[in-house]
């Protein structure tokens, strides 16, 4: 009897496990997220930050339960190297930082910000890249953001600091996926799909941001996809696989073959990539992080201006 016990105890486990492990992806929902936000194994990363008018206290007047939480814009998640804003930081700084957010390698790590639009589901996006560069493969975003979960007022809100239990979170580089300024000078003579997510002013060189962009234009031969296409209505949901294939169509972008998404500091690039990539699958897609930060501060690299206002 007892070992009928225990068999079917380890079977539930199992099948706990399968469930569970069968339901997580690139997006999950706010369904998702109620039935497994306290669950061990999973840390809910709470990434809203003053790019969508948000802060530590919002966090701590209320956020999804077992939730801890980062800022994105001021915790670390990007650094200044070689001049250049907004790059991936020195593996060690980086390290640190995921380990005491309690996420090591067996971690499922579901991040939210606030789901206002594109811009802001872009710092998800970018959280999402850096942990898959860093070969952290079980990691998902919540689709729609906290502006989706408090929707539905039924949903449990929690107030106060949760704070995590510090692990050791040990990075695996994935160069493959981490394009330099030479790779992709590379690979605009050999004619690879290179994708500008920023706004349609941008990268017709009409306007620029001066504070990282040194000269207006784009990469040579870049298409354009803006970063407001892909979520619905420029709102926090992702829009769906059929209008993303149809937009891509329009565009004139490939929805196969090598790309690389680049934006002004990365932002917006990681998150044509999370399209590109993780919704419609084409795992050829990549995120040069320098982008037009590091590109226009080269005065080598060459610039298309298709519109010039002086």
């Amino acid at each position: 009897m007892k070992r009928i016990l225990l068999l079917t105890v380890v079977w539930l486990a199992t099948a706990s496990a399968a469930a569970f492990a069968a339901t997580d992806g690139p997006l999950v929902d706010t369904n998702w997220v109620k039935q497994n936000s306290c669950r061990a194994g999973v840390v809910v990363l709470d990434i809203r930050n003053e790019l969508d008018g948000h802060s530590k206290m919002d966090y701590l007047r209320g956020h999804i339960p077992c939730a801890v939480y980062s800022d994105y814009m001021k915790d670390g998640w990007r650094a200044k190297v070689n001049n250049i804003p907004g790059m991936l930081p020195p593996l060690p700084q980086i390290e640190k930082l995921i380990g005491s957010l309690g996420i090591d390698g067996n971690t499922h790590v579901v991040i939210y910000s606030a789901g206002s639009n594109a811009l802001d589901m872009g710092s998800a996006t970018r959280v999402y890249w850096t942990l898959k560069v860093l070969g952290h493969d079980d990691v998902s975003i919540l689709n729609g953001g906290y502006a989706a979960y408090t929707a539905d007022k039924a949903n449990k809100i929690e107030t106060g600091m949760n704070q995590p239990k510090p692990k050791t979170f040990v990075a695996k580089f994935r160069k493959d996926m981490y394009p330099t300024e030479a790779d992709v000078e590379k690979a605009r003579k050999q004619g690879i799909l290179l994708v500008d997510n920023r706004p349609s002013d941008q990268y017709l060189g009409v306007n620029r941001t001066p504070a990282t962009v040194k000269r207006n234009g784009t990469i040579p031969g870049a298409k354009n996809l803006p970063e407001s296409w892909l979520t619905d209505n420029n709102g926090g949901k992702f829009r769906s696989v059929a209008e993303l294939e149809k937009l891509y169509k329009d565009a004139g972008i490939p929805l196969k073959g090598e790309e690389i998404n680049f934006c002004n500091t990365g932002h917006w690039a990681s998150l044509g990539w999370f399209v590109s990539s993780e919704l419609l699958g084409n795992k050829l897609a990549r995120v040069y992080d320098g982008s037009m930060a590091e590109w226009s501060a080269d005065p080598k690299a060459p610039i298309e201006q298709k519109i010039k206002v002086e």
